[in-house]
Parts: C-alpha cells; structure tokens; sequence
C-alpha cells in the first residue's frame, strides 16, 4: 500500500513537472497561431500596427532589447538628463526625442546610442536644445537682481 502512494506521488510530480517544462513551449506556439490580430492589439497607434503587423516576434524582442540598452546607456552616461529623452525602436533605427541641455550633448546622445549592438541608423532629430542654458542663467538672474 505504502509503495502505490509513493509511486502515485511520483507520477503525479512527473506529470507536473512535465506540464511546467512544456509551458513556454506552448506559448511560443501560440504566438506563432495567433496572426496579426494579437499583434494589433498590442499596439498604440493602429497606423503602426498595420505597419509591423508583418514583423516576427524575435524582431520585436530585438528592438525592446536595443530600447532597454540605449535606456541604459544614458541613464549610466554623466552628464546626460536620461529622464527627459525618450527612446523608440523600429526594425534597428533608434528614434531619440525630448530635450538636451547643449548641441554638444545632443551629439553625444547620438553617438552612444550608435554604440549599441543591433542599431541600424540613428534619428536625433526630435531631440531638441533647451532654450535655458547655464551659462545665460546666472547673467539674466543678477541683471534681474539689480533691478
């Protein structure tokens, strides 16, 4: 009686842990299945949608992967205000928008997000220089104070 229960366990751990390991498998498969449908639901704008509706999912992790990488690589940069710059990717072009605080920086944004692996060609055109910059921030506050 003692052996049925144990072997009953056994089975019963076997057919779980079968069931576990078969999990991600299924899941890839499902997303193989499920078309375009899921992947328009996924997306913002349908315009992009219809636009990427054809693009197979490692592509899609290839350009989280290259977002996440660029993300990183100006939140770890000095100098850089990571937060005010956004970063979007599309089949390996990095789109970069907000604001920097000089042209200078505005290059060297550019230029680590070139450094990453898998970016195709890098837009920085909607990164735009803010209008106040240090040095003329101490000048307009004195001539303020001596009024």
């Amino acid at each position: 009686m003692r052996n049925l229960s144990i072997l009953r366990k056994t089975l019963i751990a076997s057919g779980v842990l079968m069931a576990v390991a078969a999990l991600p498998l299924t899941q890839a498969m499902a997303q193989d299945t499920s078309g375009s449908s899921a992947m328009q639901s996924s997306q913002q704008a349908p315009a992009s949608a219809a636009s990427s509706s054809n693009e197979t999912v490692p592509g899609k992790v290839d350009d989280s992967w290259i977002t996440t990488k660029v993300k990183s690589k100006l939140a770890a940069a000095k100098g850089i205000k990571s937060s005010d710059i956004s970063v979007n990717t599309t089949e390996g072009v990095v789109t970069l928008t907000g604001t920097v605080a000089s042209s200078k920086q505005r290059t060297r944004v550019e230029h680590l997000a070139k450094q990453v692996k898998g970016v195709k060609s890098v837009d920085g055109s909607g990164l735009t220089v803010s209008a106040t910059s240090s040095s003329s921030t101490p000048a307009s506050s004195s001539s303020a104070s001596n009024h």
